[in-house]
């Protein structure tokens, strides 16, 4: 991750800030539901919704052990855990993040059970063992990375033979160049897109076989669209973006919903099999 994407994001405080939030909007913060943070911590296109569907699609078990590759604040990892009963790491090159995530954890009542366990670290140099996951989930994550090589590489080496990758991912688009800021990056400098192609041959020469593929753009500038009415609508309540990306997430909304629209960037979500001779 360079300069610009790390700059992107540091947030110091964090936790403080939804405390503050959530207190403006008359919660508890030590009694609150995954709801009650959705405005904050499922800031990936779809929400939690769209995490769902897809894993649900993956078709993953009850106790299978998931990594949550660049996991944030941690709330798909509560997510994967309360719905799916999934054992799940999550990690973060964020201190920041995962500082607060694990704040969030006892404030959801997540207790220390090794059901959810979140450390900070790099997708390049993943600190777990060979063949250790069931599963990896990456949402919205290969587009703040250059090397991606190196992280598929890395996914492999930490599932298990047929273990599943399922990529939740933004691509480049044929359209014109994207408007920014954007949720991942503040300025061009900090994207690192890759076309639909490209990411399927950084997968296959991993030793991954594609088994489920589908186009999310029209969905996703729907979602955007319907993202910015509420908006316009309600007004932003005290619990928003702008907790954790500052005065550049009024701009994520029109400028998502136009860059979907005029496929200046694609949003896909594919599963791969790990080969049993990788």
């Amino acid at each position: 991750m360079n300069n610009s994407a790390k700059a992107h994001y540091t947030c110091p405080v964090l936790g403080s800030k939804i405390r503050q939030g959530l207190e403006k909007a008359g919660k508890n913060p030590e009694e609150i539901t995954l709801r009650d943070l959705a405005p904050v911590d499922q800031l990936h296109t779809g929400a939690a919704p769209a995490t769902i569907e897809l894993v649900e699609q993956a078709g993953l078990k009850k106790g299978m052990t998931i990594l949550d590759a660049g996991c944030g604040i941690g709330g798909t990892s509560r997510l994967l855990v309360k719905n799916f009963g999934l054992v799940v790491h999550g990690i973060d090159l964020s201190k920041d993040f995962i500082e607060t995530a694990h704040m969030l954890n006892q404030w959801c009542g997540f207790t220390q059970d090794g059901t959810i366990n979140l450390k900070q670290g790099s997708l390049l140099a993943l600190p777990y063992p060979d063949n250790f996951f069931d599963a990896v989930l990456c949402q919205h994550v290969l587009l703040n990375i250059k090397d991606k090589t190196k992280a598929f590489a890395e996914f492999s080496r930490v599932l298990a033979p047929r273990g599943k990758l399922i990529l939740h991912e933004i691509v480049d688009g044929p359209g014109p160049a994207p408007l920014y800021p954007v949720p991942w990056a503040g300025n061009a400098a900090a994207s690192m897109l890759c076309s639909r192609q490209d990411l399927g041959e950084y997968a296959q020469k991993a030793g991954f076989e594609l088994v489920f593929s589908e186009d999310k753009t029209t969905n996703s500038a729907r979602w955007w669209e319907k993202i910015n009415a509420i908006k316009k609508a309600r007004g932003t309540g005290p619990l928003n973006p702008a907790l954790v990306f500052g005065e550049n997430a009024g701009c994520f909304g029109a400028n998502m919903e136009h860059n979907f629209k005029e496929k200046a960037v694609l949003c896909v979500e594919e599963i791969w099999i790990k080969s049993d001779f990788n």
